[in-house]
């Protein structure tokens, strides 16, 4: 159906709003997780000029906004580990060193096997830890954060195995060592979920698709399925629909958590961010605000870089409208999943404790 509405729709309009009223102050953890393909339509000079204009343009946007706790503006560059290239990677990492930034797995794969997905995952893995990425847990096990090529998890693709193949790559992820999926929404692809909004557990299955519906995250209840090897957290940005933004000044536009030239970030999206993204059941004012984009690309990353960011960034300190107050944290896609589970153990207050509550960063 257009614009995959018939498959969030419904959920969509069935949602339970959030009382903004229940707490004086809310905490936001705001994490851009960038499917950052600097070889998309370029050559080796194309992925030079990016990474030229981002070693140049976001330390010092890091430097200029900051958040409550001080903290300057973070982003999370999922790269796609086939496309591994020692000088791009090499660069990139020593840009997150100088801002607090990190890198994460991203992966383009088609008609694959289960076989091919793990030889995959792991020569991504020992590349990107070789240039001083990714994280581990308390074990020294190495963890890492994952977005799907085309939005293709769990070969929710075309029938044929066209963009992934894997029906079991939930389970497959989790064993490797991911900690949460970033992948969703994917909306107005047609791979888009009937769960949207929300952060929860997939079961893995031998049908494709697991993750359409799972086990949202809820304090003191699903902590002992983030051990669980059938289990993958995913983690999804805002979908909905934008009444601020209409086609012919009639139809709303979708708001689907992307950051583009086409989509830039503005200060009309950002309460609707907060409106729509998602909490822990029961857990700390602690909302989760996951944005997606494609910084890679010269049209999207003037946007991220440029002057619209500085619009969005004003907008994003201010008050909500019933007074309550928004304290914002930049975070990184690790730090974020930290912070979820905190909240998801019972943790209260400031989030600020738990930046590294499970997994921790990357060794400088």
């Amino acid at each position: 159906m257009l614009r995959a509405f018939d498959r969030w729709l419904i959920p969509y309009l069935n949602r339970t709003r959030r009382r903004w009223s229940e707490h004086e102050t809310w905490h936001v953890m705001l994490a851009v997780c960038d499917h950052f393909e600097p070889f998309h339509d370029t050559d080796l000079e194309g992925a030079r000029r990016a990474m030229q204009e981002w070693n140049t343009r976001l330390p010092d946007l890091a430097e200029r906004y900051r958040d409550a706790a001080g903290v300057g503006y973070k982003h999370t560059f999922f790269y796609p580990v086939e496309q591994h290239h020692e000088e791009i990677v090499g660069n990139l990492a020593a840009l997150c060193r100088r801002t607090g930034s990190e890198v994460e797995v991203h992966l383009h794969h088609h008609h694959d096997t289960a076989a091919g997905l793990e030889e995959k995952l792991d020569a991504g893995i020992a590349d990107l830890r070789r240039m001083g990425c990714l994280g581990t847990d308390r074990d020294g096990r190495v963890r890492f954060g994952f977005i799907h090529g085309n939005w293709a998890l769990d070969n929710s693709g075309d029938a044929d195995g066209r963009n992934c193949g894997v029906s079991d790559e939930l389970g497959i992820l989790r064993r490797k060592g991911c900690y949460a999926d970033f992948t969703m929404p994917s909306a107005p692809h047609f791979t888009q979920t009937r769960t949207i909004n929300s952060i929860y557990y997939a079961q893995d299955t031998p049908a494709p698709n697991s993750h359409d519906t799972g086990t949202p995250v809820k304090k003191g209840t699903t902590a002992p399925l983030r051990d669980r090897e059938d289990h993958l957290l995913l983690v999804q940005g805002p979908l909905g629909l934008n009444w601020d933004r209409r086609k012919w000044h009639l139809i709303p536009r979708v708001e689907n958590a992307e950051i583009s030239g086409a989509n830039p970030w503005t200060a009309g999206r950002w309460p609707l961010w907060l409106e729509l993204c998602p909490s822990v059941a029961e857990g700390a004012p602690w909302i989760f605000v996951k944005l997606h984009t494609h910084g890679g690309i010269p049209r999207n990353y003037h946007t991220l870089l440029g002057s619209p960011a500085e619009a969005f960034h004003s907008a994003s300190k201010r008050q909500l409208p019933n007074g309550s107050k928004v304290q914002l944290h930049h975070v990184t896609s690790r730090e974020m999943i930290n912070m979820l589970h905190a909240a998801e153990d019972g943790c209260e207050g400031d989030p600020e404790h738990y930046r590294g509550y499970l997994y921790k960063a990357p060794a400088p």
